[in-house]
Protein backbone atom coordinates (compact mmCIF):
# COMPACT_ATOMS: atom_id res chain seq x y z
CA UNK A 1 0.00 0.00 0.00
CA UNK A 2 1.90 3.54 -0.69
CA UNK A 3 0.04 6.73 1.00
CA UNK A 4 -2.31 7.56 -1.78
CA UNK A 5 -3.82 4.15 -0.98
CA UNK A 6 -3.88 4.98 2.72
CA UNK A 7 -5.11 8.66 2.08
CA UNK A 8 -8.43 7.02 0.10
CA UNK A 9 -9.00 3.49 2.26
CA UNK A 10 -8.84 6.88 5.58
CA UNK A 11 -11.49 9.04 3.53
CA UNK A 12 -13.84 5.93 2.50
CA UNK A 13 -13.74 4.71 6.47
CA UNK A 14 -14.91 8.21 7.15
CA UNK A 15 -17.69 7.96 4.72
CA UNK A 16 -16.93 10.02 2.05
CA UNK A 17 -17.57 7.74 -1.24
CA UNK A 18 -16.63 10.74 -4.28
CA UNK A 19 -14.88 13.67 -5.00
CA UNK A 20 -14.91 16.12 -7.93
CA UNK A 21 -12.13 17.80 -9.30
CA UNK A 22 -9.85 18.01 -12.60
CA UNK A 23 -6.62 15.94 -13.07
CA UNK A 24 -3.08 16.67 -13.51
CA UNK A 25 0.21 14.04 -13.89
CA UNK A 26 0.57 15.18 -10.09
CA UNK A 27 -3.23 14.34 -9.16
CA UNK A 28 -2.95 10.90 -11.21
CA UNK A 29 -1.66 8.57 -8.15
CA UNK A 30 -4.20 9.94 -6.32
CA UNK A 31 -6.98 9.40 -8.98
CA UNK A 32 -5.66 5.68 -9.38
CA UNK A 33 -6.14 4.82 -5.65
CA UNK A 34 -9.84 6.60 -5.87
CA UNK A 35 -10.38 3.87 -8.81
CA UNK A 36 -8.79 1.34 -7.15
CA UNK A 37 -10.54 1.68 -3.37
CA UNK A 38 -13.87 2.57 -4.11
CA UNK A 39 -13.95 6.03 -3.84
CA UNK A 40 -16.02 7.71 -6.81
CA UNK A 41 -13.34 10.73 -8.92
CA UNK A 42 -16.43 12.79 -10.44
CA UNK A 43 -14.60 15.23 -13.33
CA UNK A 44 -15.91 19.02 -13.24
CA UNK A 45 -15.09 21.50 -16.22
CA UNK A 46 -14.15 23.76 -13.22
CA UNK A 47 -11.79 23.32 -10.09
CA UNK A 48 -14.48 26.14 -8.39
CA UNK A 49 -17.19 23.91 -9.40
CA UNK A 50 -15.49 20.66 -7.59
CA UNK A 51 -15.24 23.08 -4.78
CA UNK A 52 -18.90 23.58 -4.42
CA UNK A 53 -19.91 20.24 -5.09
CA UNK A 54 -18.27 19.05 -2.40
CA UNK A 55 -19.39 22.11 -0.24
CA UNK A 56 -22.72 20.74 -1.24
CA UNK A 57 -22.07 17.07 -0.80
CA UNK A 58 -21.11 18.15 3.31
CA UNK A 59 -24.23 19.52 3.83
CA UNK A 60 -26.04 16.73 2.81
CA UNK A 61 -24.12 13.86 3.45
CA UNK A 62 -22.84 15.09 7.22
CA UNK A 63 -19.42 13.29 6.31
CA UNK A 64 -16.43 16.20 4.58
CA UNK A 65 -17.28 16.94 0.89
CA UNK A 66 -13.55 16.15 -0.81
CA UNK A 67 -12.18 18.28 -3.65
CA UNK A 68 -9.16 17.64 -5.58
CA UNK A 69 -6.79 19.53 -7.62
CA UNK A 70 -3.26 20.49 -9.15
CA UNK A 71 -0.91 22.69 -7.93
CA UNK A 72 -0.74 26.63 -9.37
CA UNK A 73 -3.41 27.50 -11.32
CA UNK A 74 -5.71 24.18 -10.20
CA UNK A 75 -5.21 25.04 -6.66
CA UNK A 76 -6.37 28.75 -7.54
CA UNK A 77 -9.16 27.82 -9.13
CA UNK A 78 -10.41 25.64 -6.52
CA UNK A 79 -9.85 28.36 -4.12
CA UNK A 80 -13.07 29.93 -4.85
CA UNK A 81 -15.17 26.61 -4.23
CA UNK A 82 -12.96 26.22 -1.04
CA UNK A 83 -13.95 29.66 0.57
CA UNK A 84 -17.28 28.81 -0.28
CA UNK A 85 -17.39 26.25 2.46
CA UNK A 86 -15.61 28.23 5.09
CA UNK A 87 -17.97 31.31 5.02
CA UNK A 88 -21.10 29.06 4.67
CA UNK A 89 -19.71 26.63 7.55
CA UNK A 90 -19.42 22.80 5.28
CA UNK A 91 -17.25 20.38 6.15
CA UNK A 92 -14.96 19.62 3.23
CA UNK A 93 -11.42 18.10 2.67
CA UNK A 94 -9.41 20.05 -0.38
CA UNK A 95 -6.30 18.45 -1.13
CA UNK A 96 -4.38 20.02 -3.86
CA UNK A 97 -1.58 17.54 -5.50
CA UNK A 98 1.93 19.06 -5.51
CA UNK A 99 5.28 18.80 -6.75
CA UNK A 100 8.21 16.06 -5.55
CA UNK A 101 9.29 17.75 -1.78
CA UNK A 102 12.91 18.50 -3.04
CA UNK A 103 11.22 20.54 -5.58
CA UNK A 104 8.78 22.61 -3.63
CA UNK A 105 9.62 26.17 -2.54
CA UNK A 106 11.93 26.55 -6.14
CA UNK A 107 10.90 28.54 -9.11
CA UNK A 108 9.07 25.91 -10.89
CA UNK A 109 6.59 26.16 -13.27
CA UNK A 110 3.30 26.42 -11.65
CA UNK A 111 4.69 26.73 -8.57
CA UNK A 112 3.18 28.66 -5.48
CA UNK A 113 2.91 28.79 -1.80
CA UNK A 114 -0.80 26.68 -1.33
CA UNK A 115 -0.68 27.10 2.66
CA UNK A 116 -0.39 30.85 2.30
CA UNK A 117 -3.53 30.59 -0.44
CA UNK A 118 -5.51 28.91 1.43
CA UNK A 119 -4.94 30.12 5.09
CA UNK A 120 -7.30 32.49 5.43
CA UNK A 121 -10.21 30.48 3.67
CA UNK A 122 -9.86 27.20 5.83
CA UNK A 123 -10.14 26.40 9.35
CA UNK A 124 -6.29 25.02 8.77
CA UNK A 125 -3.49 23.96 5.98
CA UNK A 126 -1.49 21.26 6.77
CA UNK A 127 1.24 18.99 5.18
CA UNK A 128 1.06 15.34 4.14
CA UNK A 129 4.51 13.77 4.84
CA UNK A 130 5.87 10.23 5.17
CA UNK A 131 5.00 8.38 8.13
CA UNK A 132 2.13 11.04 9.61
CA UNK A 133 -0.27 10.68 6.69
CA UNK A 134 -3.41 8.85 8.37
CA UNK A 135 -2.80 11.33 11.41
CA UNK A 136 -2.85 14.47 9.50
CA UNK A 137 -6.19 13.15 7.51
CA UNK A 138 -7.76 12.02 10.86
CA UNK A 139 -7.65 15.25 12.37
CA UNK A 140 -7.99 17.25 8.79
CA UNK A 141 -11.65 15.28 8.56
CA UNK A 142 -12.22 15.71 12.40
CA UNK A 143 -11.45 19.63 12.18
CA UNK A 144 -13.34 19.83 9.33
CA UNK A 145 -16.50 18.61 11.03
CA UNK A 146 -15.99 20.51 14.49
CA UNK A 147 -18.21 23.46 14.92
CA UNK A 148 -18.33 25.77 13.53
CA UNK A 149 -17.93 23.29 10.29
CA UNK A 150 -15.63 24.16 7.52
CA UNK A 151 -12.72 23.40 4.99
CA UNK A 152 -8.77 21.75 5.65
CA UNK A 153 -6.79 21.99 3.18
CA UNK A 154 -4.03 19.30 2.44
CA UNK A 155 -1.19 19.23 0.08
CA UNK A 156 0.00 16.42 -1.16
CA UNK A 157 3.38 16.06 -3.23
CA UNK A 158 3.64 13.59 -5.56
CA UNK A 159 6.24 11.50 -3.74
CA UNK A 160 4.33 11.47 -1.03
CA UNK A 161 2.07 9.76 -2.70
CA UNK A 162 3.57 7.60 -4.36
CA UNK A 163 5.71 6.29 -1.28
CA UNK A 164 4.88 2.99 0.54
CA UNK A 165 3.64 3.03 4.03
CA UNK A 166 3.42 1.03 6.76
CA UNK A 167 1.10 2.88 8.63
CA UNK A 168 -2.42 1.24 9.42
CA UNK A 169 -6.40 2.97 8.32
CA UNK A 170 -6.89 4.94 11.52
CA UNK A 171 -10.37 4.43 13.20
CA UNK A 172 -13.15 7.19 12.35
CA UNK A 173 -12.06 10.94 13.17
CA UNK A 174 -13.89 12.17 15.96
CA UNK A 175 -14.60 15.87 15.78
CA UNK A 176 -14.16 18.23 19.19
CA UNK A 177 -17.70 18.39 20.77
CA UNK A 178 -19.20 21.73 22.08
CA UNK A 179 -19.44 22.27 25.43
CA UNK A 180 -22.99 23.47 26.67
CA UNK A 181 -23.61 26.74 27.19
CA UNK A 182 -24.20 27.71 31.13
CA UNK A 183 -27.28 26.88 32.37
CA UNK A 184 -27.32 30.02 34.14
CA UNK A 185 -27.47 31.84 30.97
CA UNK A 186 -29.94 29.48 29.72
CA UNK A 187 -32.85 30.44 32.73
CA UNK A 188 -31.36 34.08 32.13
CA UNK A 189 -32.43 33.54 28.15
CA UNK A 190 -36.00 31.91 29.26
CA UNK A 191 -36.21 34.69 31.99
CA UNK A 192 -35.86 37.89 29.22
CA UNK A 193 -37.97 35.66 26.93
CA UNK A 194 -41.13 35.25 29.37
CA UNK A 195 -40.58 39.21 29.87
CA UNK A 196 -41.21 40.07 26.02
CA UNK A 197 -45.22 40.66 25.32
CA UNK A 198 -44.22 40.62 21.01
CA UNK A 199 -40.71 38.71 20.86
CA UNK A 200 -39.73 37.61 17.56
CA UNK A 201 -37.05 34.55 16.50
CA UNK A 202 -34.92 35.05 13.67
CA UNK A 203 -33.47 31.44 13.03
CA UNK A 204 -29.78 31.56 11.23
CA UNK A 205 -27.47 29.37 9.63
CA UNK A 206 -26.23 27.27 12.49
CA UNK A 207 -29.89 26.07 12.41
CA UNK A 208 -29.44 24.16 9.77
CA UNK A 209 -26.78 21.95 11.45
CA UNK A 210 -28.68 20.73 14.25
CA UNK A 211 -28.25 17.47 15.11
CA UNK A 212 -31.65 16.97 15.78
CA UNK A 213 -33.71 19.77 13.69
CA UNK A 214 -37.11 18.72 15.26
CA UNK A 215 -35.41 20.47 18.82
CA UNK A 216 -36.12 24.02 16.69
CA UNK A 217 -39.63 23.32 15.92
CA UNK A 218 -40.64 21.95 19.57
CA UNK A 219 -38.64 25.45 20.97
CA UNK A 220 -40.91 27.92 18.58
CA UNK A 221 -44.04 25.89 19.59
CA UNK A 222 -43.40 25.49 23.10
CA UNK A 223 -42.67 29.31 23.80
CA UNK A 224 -45.19 30.40 20.86
CA UNK A 225 -42.26 32.28 19.01
CA UNK A 226 -43.30 33.90 15.81
CA UNK A 227 -39.76 33.57 13.88
CA UNK A 228 -38.58 34.77 10.18
CA UNK A 229 -35.68 32.91 8.80
CA UNK A 230 -32.14 34.09 6.79
CA UNK A 231 -31.59 32.53 3.55
CA UNK A 232 -29.51 29.53 4.90
CA UNK A 233 -31.78 28.72 7.34
CA UNK A 234 -34.56 27.83 5.15
CA UNK A 235 -36.44 24.97 5.56
CA UNK A 236 -35.34 24.11 8.82
CA UNK A 237 -39.21 24.18 10.12
CA UNK A 238 -41.59 24.18 7.28
CA UNK A 239 -42.32 27.39 5.89
CA UNK A 240 -45.93 26.98 6.26
CA UNK A 241 -45.46 26.84 9.82
CA UNK A 242 -48.56 29.05 10.86
CA UNK A 243 -45.96 31.27 13.19
CA UNK A 244 -43.78 31.61 9.90
CA UNK A 245 -43.10 35.20 8.95
CA UNK A 246 -40.89 34.75 6.04
CA UNK A 247 -37.24 35.42 5.39
CA UNK A 248 -35.01 38.41 5.96
CA UNK A 249 -33.06 41.04 4.23
CA UNK A 250 -33.78 39.71 0.63
CA UNK A 251 -36.69 40.91 -1.70
CA UNK A 252 -39.09 43.33 -0.15
CA UNK A 253 -37.08 43.81 2.77
CA UNK A 254 -38.43 46.87 4.15
CA UNK A 255 -41.61 44.83 4.93
CA UNK A 256 -39.71 42.43 6.78
CA UNK A 257 -37.56 45.17 8.89
CA UNK A 258 -40.88 47.28 9.15
CA UNK A 259 -42.31 43.66 10.79
CA UNK A 260 -39.31 42.86 12.86
CA UNK A 261 -38.90 46.52 14.22
CA UNK A 262 -42.58 45.84 15.89
CA UNK A 263 -40.84 43.17 18.37
CA UNK A 264 -39.92 43.80 21.65
CA UNK A 265 -37.25 41.53 21.46
CA UNK A 266 -35.65 39.91 18.79
CA UNK A 267 -34.20 36.54 19.44
CA UNK A 268 -31.40 34.92 17.63
CA UNK A 269 -31.29 31.69 17.26
CA UNK A 270 -28.29 30.02 15.75
CA UNK A 271 -28.00 33.53 13.57
CA UNK A 272 -24.60 33.49 12.08
CA UNK A 273 -23.87 36.90 11.28
CA UNK A 274 -21.55 35.92 8.10
CA UNK A 275 -25.13 36.05 6.71
CA UNK A 276 -26.11 39.50 7.61
CA UNK A 277 -25.05 41.38 10.37
CA UNK A 278 -27.37 42.50 12.58
CA UNK A 279 -27.07 46.28 12.55
CA UNK A 280 -28.37 46.12 8.91
CA UNK A 281 -31.48 45.66 9.95
CA UNK A 282 -32.36 44.75 14.05
CA UNK A 283 -32.69 49.37 14.61
CA UNK A 284 -32.86 50.00 18.27
CA UNK A 285 -35.23 46.59 19.02
CA UNK A 286 -33.41 44.72 21.99
CA UNK A 287 -31.61 41.15 21.13
CA UNK A 288 -30.81 37.74 22.55
CA UNK A 289 -28.50 35.64 21.00
CA UNK A 290 -28.40 32.03 21.50
CA UNK A 291 -25.75 30.60 19.59
CA UNK A 292 -22.32 28.60 19.06
CA UNK A 293 -20.21 31.25 19.55
CA UNK A 294 -20.21 34.84 20.74
CA UNK A 295 -22.10 37.31 18.27
CA UNK A 296 -20.10 39.39 16.35
CA UNK A 297 -22.01 43.01 16.16
CA UNK A 298 -21.43 46.67 16.21
CA UNK A 299 -21.33 49.14 19.40
CA UNK A 300 -25.02 49.87 17.65
CA UNK A 301 -27.03 46.72 18.46
CA UNK A 302 -28.53 46.46 21.59
CA UNK A 303 -27.18 43.03 23.02
CA UNK A 304 -29.44 41.96 26.03
CA UNK A 305 -28.03 38.80 26.68
CA UNK A 306 -26.59 36.32 24.95
CA UNK A 307 -25.86 31.89 25.49
CA UNK A 308 -23.38 30.43 24.02
CA UNK A 309 -22.50 26.65 23.42
CA UNK A 310 -23.88 23.95 22.14
CA UNK A 311 -26.86 24.74 19.99
CA UNK A 312 -28.98 21.52 20.47
CA UNK A 313 -28.37 21.58 24.68
CA UNK A 314 -29.17 24.77 24.48
CA UNK A 315 -32.42 24.13 22.78
CA UNK A 316 -33.29 21.17 24.88
CA UNK A 317 -32.77 23.48 27.83
CA UNK A 318 -35.24 26.15 26.56
CA UNK A 319 -37.67 23.39 25.47
CA UNK A 320 -37.89 22.24 29.71
CA UNK A 321 -38.19 26.20 30.76
CA UNK A 322 -42.07 27.19 31.28
CA UNK A 323 -43.41 28.45 28.11
CA UNK A 324 -42.98 32.16 28.00
CA UNK A 325 -46.59 33.59 27.01
CA UNK A 326 -46.75 37.04 24.13
CA UNK A 327 -49.28 38.69 22.70
CA UNK A 328 -49.13 38.16 19.14
CA UNK A 329 -51.99 36.60 17.54
CA UNK A 330 -52.71 34.27 14.54
CA UNK A 331 -54.42 36.76 12.62
CA UNK A 332 -51.70 39.29 12.68
CA UNK A 333 -48.71 36.56 11.80
CA UNK A 334 -51.33 35.24 9.02
CA UNK A 335 -51.98 39.41 7.73
CA UNK A 336 -48.55 39.95 7.48
CA UNK A 337 -47.36 37.23 5.18
CA UNK A 338 -50.15 37.48 2.88
CA UNK A 339 -48.95 40.79 2.80
CA UNK A 340 -45.73 40.14 1.97
CA UNK A 341 -46.44 37.46 -0.48
CA UNK A 342 -48.49 39.51 -2.63
CA UNK A 343 -45.52 42.27 -2.30
CA UNK A 344 -43.86 40.07 -4.21
CA UNK A 345 -45.87 39.21 -6.95
CA UNK A 346 -46.46 43.02 -8.78
CA UNK A 347 -48.52 42.58 -11.18
CA UNK A 348 -47.78 42.69 -15.25
CA UNK A 349 -48.95 41.55 -18.82
CA UNK A 350 -45.58 40.17 -19.08
CA UNK A 351 -43.84 36.59 -18.10
CA UNK A 352 -42.36 37.76 -15.10
CA UNK A 353 -39.21 36.58 -13.07
CA UNK A 354 -41.89 36.14 -9.80
CA UNK A 355 -44.06 34.36 -12.06
CA UNK A 356 -41.14 31.59 -13.60
CA UNK A 357 -39.91 31.05 -9.81
CA UNK A 358 -43.71 29.89 -8.86
CA UNK A 359 -44.12 28.11 -11.49
CA UNK A 360 -40.63 25.82 -10.58
CA UNK A 361 -41.90 25.39 -7.29
CA UNK A 362 -45.18 24.22 -8.84
CA UNK A 363 -43.75 21.64 -10.85
CA UNK A 364 -41.17 20.49 -8.22
CA UNK A 365 -42.61 17.90 -5.65
CA UNK A 366 -42.47 19.32 -1.84
CA UNK A 367 -39.47 16.80 -0.67
CA UNK A 368 -37.85 18.22 -4.09
CA UNK A 369 -34.35 19.67 -3.49
CA UNK A 370 -33.35 23.24 -5.02
CA UNK A 371 -30.81 24.85 -5.78
CA UNK A 372 -30.02 28.48 -7.15
CA UNK A 373 -27.42 30.84 -7.44
CA UNK A 374 -26.36 34.44 -7.36
CA UNK A 375 -27.84 37.42 -8.43
CA UNK A 376 -30.99 39.22 -8.24
CA UNK A 377 -32.93 36.23 -8.52
CA UNK A 378 -31.53 34.76 -5.43
CA UNK A 379 -33.34 37.88 -3.63
CA UNK A 380 -36.49 37.21 -4.69
CA UNK A 381 -36.26 33.06 -4.77
CA UNK A 382 -35.53 33.73 -1.01
CA UNK A 383 -38.44 35.35 -0.12
CA UNK A 384 -40.95 33.75 -2.05
CA UNK A 385 -39.71 29.77 -2.66
CA UNK A 386 -41.65 27.46 0.31
CA UNK A 387 -39.30 25.09 2.18
CA UNK A 388 -40.46 22.02 3.70
CA UNK A 389 -37.81 20.24 5.00
CA UNK A 390 -33.91 21.26 6.07
CA UNK A 391 -31.35 20.50 3.45
CA UNK A 392 -33.80 20.90 0.42
CA UNK A 393 -32.76 24.59 -0.45
CA UNK A 394 -29.00 25.44 -1.48
CA UNK A 395 -27.19 28.49 -2.06
CA UNK A 396 -24.45 30.32 -0.76
CA UNK A 397 -24.97 33.26 1.25
CA UNK A 398 -21.82 33.52 3.31
CA UNK A 399 -19.79 33.78 0.20
CA UNK A 400 -22.18 35.19 -2.15
CA UNK A 401 -20.14 33.43 -5.36
CA UNK A 402 -21.63 33.25 -8.70
CA UNK A 403 -21.21 30.31 -10.30
CA UNK A 404 -22.64 28.20 -7.36
CA UNK A 405 -26.14 26.74 -8.44
CA UNK A 406 -24.75 23.90 -11.10
CA UNK A 407 -22.07 22.28 -9.16
CA UNK A 408 -24.51 22.43 -5.89
CA UNK A 409 -27.62 20.83 -7.99
CA UNK A 410 -25.32 17.99 -9.46
CA UNK A 411 -23.83 17.17 -5.97
CA UNK A 412 -27.35 17.35 -4.04
CA UNK A 413 -28.22 14.48 -7.07
CA UNK A 414 -25.57 12.56 -6.65
CA UNK A 415 -25.97 12.25 -2.58
CA UNK A 416 -29.80 12.02 -2.69
CA UNK A 417 -30.15 10.01 -6.12
CA UNK A 418 -34.20 9.30 -4.88
CA UNK A 419 -34.87 12.85 -4.62
CA UNK A 420 -36.22 15.44 -7.70
CA UNK A 421 -33.91 17.99 -7.95
CA UNK A 422 -34.04 21.33 -9.84
CA UNK A 423 -30.81 24.03 -10.85
CA UNK A 424 -32.62 27.81 -10.74
CA UNK A 425 -29.62 29.71 -12.34
CA UNK A 426 -29.58 33.36 -13.75
CA UNK A 427 -28.13 33.81 -17.18
CA UNK A 428 -25.08 35.26 -16.16
CA UNK A 429 -24.19 32.48 -14.04
CA UNK A 430 -25.49 29.82 -16.50
CA UNK A 431 -22.76 31.55 -18.98
CA UNK A 432 -20.09 31.17 -15.79
CA UNK A 433 -20.69 27.71 -15.29
CA UNK A 434 -22.06 25.88 -18.66
CA UNK A 435 -19.90 23.70 -18.88
CA UNK A 436 -20.91 21.82 -15.92
CA UNK A 437 -23.96 20.59 -17.96
CA UNK A 438 -21.39 18.11 -19.62
CA UNK A 439 -20.40 16.84 -16.25
CA UNK A 440 -23.89 16.48 -15.08
CA UNK A 441 -24.97 14.36 -18.27
CA UNK A 442 -21.74 12.21 -17.86
CA UNK A 443 -23.36 11.37 -14.92
CA UNK A 444 -26.53 10.50 -16.52
CA UNK A 445 -28.37 12.17 -13.94
CA UNK A 446 -31.89 13.69 -13.95
CA UNK A 447 -31.68 17.66 -13.57
CA UNK A 448 -33.51 19.93 -15.19
CA UNK A 449 -31.70 22.97 -15.16
CA UNK A 450 -33.88 26.82 -15.30
CA UNK A 451 -31.94 29.51 -16.63
CA UNK A 452 -34.00 32.68 -16.11
CA UNK A 453 -33.01 34.91 -19.20
CA UNK A 454 -33.29 38.20 -18.92
CA UNK A 455 -30.22 39.40 -20.71
CA UNK A 456 -28.69 41.41 -17.49
CA UNK A 457 -26.76 41.16 -14.99
CA UNK A 458 -30.09 42.18 -13.41
CA UNK A 459 -28.87 42.49 -9.78
CA UNK A 460 -25.79 45.08 -10.80
CA UNK A 461 -28.60 46.76 -13.13
CA UNK A 462 -30.48 47.39 -10.00
CA UNK A 463 -27.42 48.54 -8.19
CA UNK A 464 -26.73 50.78 -11.16
CA UNK A 465 -30.39 52.29 -11.16
CA UNK A 466 -30.54 52.81 -7.02
CA UNK A 467 -27.48 54.81 -7.38
CA UNK A 468 -28.20 56.69 -10.39
CA UNK A 469 -25.33 55.32 -12.43
CA UNK A 470 -26.22 54.84 -16.11
CA UNK A 471 -26.75 51.20 -16.84
CA UNK A 472 -22.93 50.03 -18.29
CA UNK A 473 -21.12 47.21 -18.89
CA UNK A 474 -23.72 44.99 -17.10
CA UNK A 475 -26.06 43.66 -20.20
CA UNK A 476 -25.55 39.87 -21.35
CA UNK A 477 -27.19 40.37 -25.05
CA UNK A 478 -28.72 43.28 -26.92
CA UNK A 479 -30.45 41.59 -29.25
CA UNK A 480 -33.48 40.29 -29.48
CA UNK A 481 -33.75 36.70 -27.90
CA UNK A 482 -33.06 33.80 -30.02
CA UNK A 483 -34.35 30.35 -29.26
CA UNK A 484 -32.22 28.52 -27.83
CA UNK A 485 -29.35 25.84 -29.42
CA UNK A 486 -30.75 22.23 -30.33
CA UNK A 487 -28.71 21.18 -27.17
CA UNK A 488 -25.82 22.49 -24.93
CA UNK A 489 -22.68 19.32 -24.92
CA UNK A 490 -25.15 17.16 -26.05
CA UNK A 491 -27.66 18.03 -23.39
CA UNK A 492 -31.27 19.06 -25.11
CA UNK A 493 -32.24 22.54 -24.57
CA UNK A 494 -35.91 23.99 -24.82
CA UNK A 495 -37.66 27.54 -24.25
CA UNK A 496 -40.15 28.73 -22.16
CA UNK A 497 -42.45 32.03 -22.70
CA UNK A 498 -44.69 31.59 -19.91
CA UNK A 499 -45.72 29.99 -16.46
CA UNK A 500 -47.65 27.00 -17.54
CA UNK A 501 -44.65 26.32 -20.72
CA UNK A 502 -41.97 26.31 -17.64
CA UNK A 503 -43.95 24.11 -15.07
CA UNK A 504 -44.36 22.05 -17.97
CA UNK A 505 -40.84 21.40 -18.99
CA UNK A 506 -39.62 21.14 -15.56
CA UNK A 507 -42.26 18.59 -15.11
CA UNK A 508 -41.04 16.87 -18.20
CA UNK A 509 -37.59 17.40 -17.01
CA UNK A 510 -38.22 15.18 -13.94
CA UNK A 511 -39.13 12.73 -16.11
CA UNK A 512 -36.32 12.11 -18.25
CA UNK A 513 -33.10 10.10 -17.90
CA UNK A 514 -30.44 12.88 -18.36
CA UNK A 515 -30.20 16.61 -18.00
CA UNK A 516 -31.93 19.27 -19.56
CA UNK A 517 -31.73 23.33 -20.23
CA UNK A 518 -34.97 24.91 -20.13
CA UNK A 519 -34.11 28.46 -20.92
CA UNK A 520 -37.55 31.08 -19.29
CA UNK A 521 -37.30 34.26 -20.96
CA UNK A 522 -38.62 36.43 -18.72
CA UNK A 523 -39.23 39.95 -17.98
CA UNK A 524 -37.24 41.05 -14.59
CA UNK A 525 -38.20 44.73 -14.29
CA UNK A 526 -39.83 44.43 -11.30
CA UNK A 527 -37.09 43.32 -9.81
CA UNK A 528 -36.45 47.28 -9.30
CA UNK A 529 -38.94 47.24 -6.97
CA UNK A 530 -39.06 43.74 -5.25
CA UNK A 531 -35.35 42.50 -4.85
CA UNK A 532 -34.02 46.38 -3.27
CA UNK A 533 -37.28 47.89 -2.08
Amino acid sequence: MNNADLIVATLKANGIVRGFGIPSGNVLPLMEAMRTGGVDFVLTAHEGSAGFAADVTGRMTGAPGLCIATLGPGATNLATGVGCAYLDRSPLIAITCNLNTDQLGRRIQMWIDHHALFKPITKATLKLERGSVAQTLTQAIALALSEPKGPVHLDLPEDVALAATNERVPSSARPTALAAAPDAALVRAGEVLAAAKHPIAVIGATAMRLADPSLLRRVIEHHGLPFATTTMAKGVIDEDHPLALGWIERACRQLQRKCLRSADLIVGLGYDTVEVEYEAWIGDRPLLQIDIEPVDIAPSVNLVHQATGDLDASLMRLLVLPAAANQWNGAMLANHRASFQAALRPAAKSFTAHAAIDAVRRALPREGVLAFDVGAHTHQIASQWSAPAPKTFHITNGWSSMGFALPGAIAAKLARPEAPVVCLIGDGCFQMTCGEVATAKRLGITLPIVVLDDRWLALIKVKQIRRQFPLYGTELQAEDYREPPAHYFGVPARAAHSADALADAVSAGLRESGPTVIEAVVDSEHYVDTVYD
